[in-house]
């Protein structure tokens, strides 16, 4: 790319969602931009930018609006719905005072990178003349399901036990986003998710966290509508492709990660032996669900590593850290990439969020699927029957995943019985090859971001 010799770089505006799920991707975009000759800005909230651990030496520039709360951000509000609506009513006027202040400076803004499920966003940009790029941060078949809602094609509540969408194979309704299977659960959640749709026609382009290959006929099919560029997996590098210096993690933390105490047990364990597990950074198990896994991963007798946030400490059985310490390790947080790579981890125990999915797509790690709500049940279909880097730990008709079911996927996936694992074990290697291909010079993913770069000189 010629853009580092030219006098004036564009500047890039990034704007996720204040949320680590969100933010992460979205940052690791604005390093890649950077890497490539751009000047790229990260939009975060005043409460965030003040609370965050935000790596300084990440080369991004920091700039903040207003969500209306910034004493206590999503905590200060009575409820999501009160976050969001005063979020959507603040915002626009704080996000155009700041882009109309980088106007008036040497860097005036030359493109919007908007988060999805702000799509007010883009309609400030247009005020401004800015070219919009809507980036989302679920897959696409979880946004296909969402479009097919906001276009009234998929009627709720829905009727049936199945659905059948373009692109996509047959899902029972269990299988679809929960806020869509649940009709009623988090409406204004929904009501967010739909609205992604509502003036994406009018973006310049609409990228993906992911790279083509995980979901082909899904890219192309929505490639009829908008100028859909896959631009991921946006991880950090040195798991990828190692072209951008320095860059091992993704810069900006909202829970401090007990780094030495999970990287130093790590090291020593046979490899392929640990089972990691987490349910990422917002997820809430029930406590006869987190009896099930603790007794699950205690009666194996094998190793794990579990990331129990200090909020749900309190469900874990009594005196169960102690007890388990010869074999097990209990952390509030966790350095995952850093976790996922080692080579003592033989498989992870996941929620299924979008953003650690990708994370073990990438690095190659076998999952024991065990979806909560939103994408995560979409997303565990993918793992288990699509990708088939993973398998699916059933619930009982309680809705409570039981330690048997959980220790017989956990030997599976450990190559202990049987053949299935050994077959999964094959494909991750495979989606982690073409993970690293998609970003390496002249991949897929590379080659969109230097379209977009190329589209701004």
């Amino acid at each position: 790319m010629g853009v580092q010799n030219k006098a004036k770089k564009p500047h890039v505006l990034i704007f996720p969602f204040p949320g680590q799920g969100h933010i992460n991707p979205m940052l690791q975009f604005a390093k890649r931009l950077h890497s490539k000759g751009v000047k790229a800005t990260l939009v975060s909230t005043v409460f965030l930018s003040k609370s965050s651990f935000f790596d300084s030496s990440a080369s991004i520039d920091l700039c903040t609006i207003s969500d209306g709360f910034d004493e206590g951000g999503f905590e200060q509000a009575d409820t999501p719905d009160a976050y969001l609506s005063t979020f959507w009513d603040v915002g626009p006027k704080s996000l155009a005072a700041l882009i109309k202040k980088l106007c008036h400076t040497a860097h005036p803004v030359d493109a919007l990178v908007y988060d999805t499920m702000l799509p007010w966003a883009l309609d400030v940009a247009k005020q401004f003349g800015i070219s919009p790029a809507a980036f989302f941060t679920q897959s696409c078949a979880v946004n296909s399901v969402y479009y097919h809602v906001y276009k009234g094609y998929l009627q709720l509540p829905l009727r049936g036990s199945h659905v059948s969408l373009p692109a996509m194979p047959p899902l029972h309704v269990s299988e679809l986003p929960s806020f869509v299977a649940i009709y009623g659960l988090h409406r204004a959640s929904l009501d967010v998710l739909v609205d992604q749709f509502s003036n994406i026609d009018e973006a310049d382009w609409v990228f993906f966290n992911q790279f083509y290959e995980l979901e082909p006929e899904m890219m192309d099919w929505m490639s009829k509508f908008w100028n859909v560029m896959a631009v991921g997996p946006t991880i950090p590098s040195i798991y990828l492709d190692k072209r951008l210096e320095n860059d091992k993690d993704y810069g900006m933390n909202m829970f401090k990660p007990n780094v030495t105490t999970c990287m130093s047990w790590l090291s020593g364990k046979p490899k392929d032996s640990v089972v990691y597990v987490s349910f990422g950074s917002v997820a809430s198990l029930g406590i006869e669900q987190m009896e099930e896994i603790a007794w699950a991963l205690k009666d194996r007798n094998g190793y794990f590593l579990w990331v129990v946030r200090e909020t749900e400490k309190a469900k874990l059985p009594h005196n169960y850290i102690k007890e388990t310490s010869h074999k097990g390790l209990v952390v509030t947080w966790c350095p995952q990439l850093e976790v996922l790579s080692h080579e003592s981890v033989g498989c992870f125990l996941t929620h299924c969020g979008f953003n650690s999915t990708l994370e073990a797509l990438s690095l190659g790690v076998p999952m024991l699927a065990l979806p909560q709500w939103t994408d995560q049940c979409t997303n565990a279909k993918y793992i288990e029957d699509v990708w088939r880097n993973g398998t699916r730990a059933r619930p009982d008709e309680k809705g409570i995943v039981r330690k048997e079911t959980i220790i017989r996927c956990i030997m599976e996936l450990l190559m202990e019985v049987g053949k299935k694992g050994k077959e999964i074990k094959k494909n991750s290697i495979k989606w982690k090859n073409l993970a690293k291909k998609a970003v390496e010079e002249g991949g897929k993913s590379d080659k969109n971001v230097d379209e977009f770069i190329a589209k701004l000189i």
